[in-house]
């Protein structure tokens, strides 16, 4: 039996309100995240918003999300944000169904 923790790691969700349905806003975080150390996933809301759910290293998820928010700048009217220290999510970072 292990006396070892998990692993406690940084975790930041967004979400995202404006024109983020219908225009590859999911797949544009998609391919952002490739270039970054980040897990979680992306998905759209029966409410019309987008949820970005991302782990990793504190520095490297706000540089994620940094790079989200310029990418997608002309889409995003309004976001709510969430941090939160808690246990590593699955690994690679998905488009949620």
């Amino acid at each position: 039996m292990s006396d070892a923790q998990p692993r406690q790691v940084f975790h930041k969700d967004v979400w995202y309100s404006g024109h983020v349905q219908g225009v590859g806003f999911r797949l544009s975080v998609l391919h952002v995240s490739r270039g970054y150390e980040v897990t979680g996933g992306v998905q759209n809301l029966p409410d019309g918003r987008v949820l970005v759910q991302a782990a990793g290293d504190e520095a490297e998820v706000a540089a994620f999300l940094a790079e989200v928010a310029r990418q997608q700048a002309a889409y995003i009217r309004s976001t709510e944000e969430r941090e939160f220290w808690g246990e590593t999510r699955r690994g690679g970072f998905h488009i949620i169904q």
